[in-house]
């Protein structure tokens, strides 16, 4: 049996804090993601705890009239506890190594394996709302997506369409 699973990365939002809430445009993306997802039989709806994947998400929820389910093991991943002007080296270097990890921060590996868990749990129809390097892990992992040349053309949303059957991803971009 096959599952379909939605990989979405949040609307344009005002930062990267826990509390950042989505722009004006953000807003209105996520109206355009309301009506994409009530074309698709959804039927469970997973999103980090961060505003801006919930807000993102919300409208389609509330459209197709399903609750939105928390789950922290979409969250963005902690690359570091402090800002840091060279993040994309470091993330680079994240990728490379799976294992390394920074200053209070997690490894590839472990953000890669979080997010897994909640993929395959996932019961078809199931939409995940996450952010850029959260799913940018999971399809490097899913289909060997490499490096960050396609983690860059993400947009603002994102949406990936995962087709599971047992042990084998089809993985395809199906937002434009």
């Amino acid at each position: 049996m096959v599952k379909t699973v939605y990989l979405v990365r949040h609307c344009q939002a005002e930062g990267q804090e826990l509390e950042a809430e989505l722009t004006e445009k953000g807003e209105v993306q996520a109206i355009e993601l309301m009506h994409f997802f009530e074309k698709r039989n959804i039927k469970h709806i997973i999103s980090s705890p961060y505003m801006r994947a919930k807000q993102s998400i919300l409208p389609a929820a509330d459209r197709l009239g399903l609750q939105v389910e928390i789950d922290s093991r979409l969250s963005e991943h902690r690359l570091i506890s402090k800002n840091l002007n060279d993040w994309i080296e470091r993330l680079e270097d994240s990728i490379r190594d799976k294992e390394l990890k920074m200053a209070e921060g997690e490894s590839s590996r472990e953000v890669t394996k979080r997010a897994m868990e909640v993929l395959e749990a996932a019961t078809d129809g199931t939409v995940l709302a996450t952010h850029r390097n959260t799913m940018g892990l999971l399809l490097l992992h899913l289909d060997g997506m490499q490096g960050l040349k396609e983690w860059a053309g993400f947009s603002h949303p994102d949406v990936y369409e995962v087709k599971v059957k047992k042990d084998d991803y089809e993985v395809r971009r199906i937002w434009n």
